[in-house]
């Protein structure tokens, strides 16, 4: 069995923000075991697997990956789109666009303090559609 459902999450400040309740709210009832794939259509967000209970991880996160990839950095060429643009690009690409979970017991196989993130590089994105495809029995 292959289902798929399309996630739209509103617009979010830059940042790193927790979206496994919205992913297993859309994604519906679970197979017994199978994979869940988890896409984001954009090239200036991103998804990861990380830290759900302490805030500061996620803070942690930004401010790292704002030193390792700064905004305004002059040997950018893409930059009609404001300085936040190109670097959220990169960091994107850095992040990657899914994540893949195991399907247990008709439950999502994530650790103990495992969550999923929806890593905005934008300081301000729009709505972001998330795809979701589960493939099990």
């Amino acid at each position: 069995m292959i289902t798929q459902k399309i996630l739209t999450l509103p617009g979010f400040s830059r940042g790193y923000h927790l979206i496994t309740g919205e992913v297993l709210k859309a994604a519906g009832t679970l197979p017994e075991k199978g994979v869940m794939h988890v896409f984001i259509q954009h090239t200036s967000a991103g998804l990861t697997l990380n830290e759900n209970a302490d805030p500061t991880v996620r803070r942690d996160f930004e401010t790292f990956m704002n030193d390792l990839v700064p905004e305004d950095y002059p040997r950018y060429l893409h930059t009609m789109e404001g300085a936040d643009d190109m670097p959220a690009h990169l960091k994107s690409s850095i992040i990657g666009f899914s994540v893949t979970i195991s399907i247990i017991n008709h439950r999502p196989g994530l650790g103990t303090w495992q969550g999923i993130y929806l890593c905005e590089f934008r300081r301000r994105g729009g709505p972001r559609n998330i795809v979701i495809t589960i493939m099990g029995e």
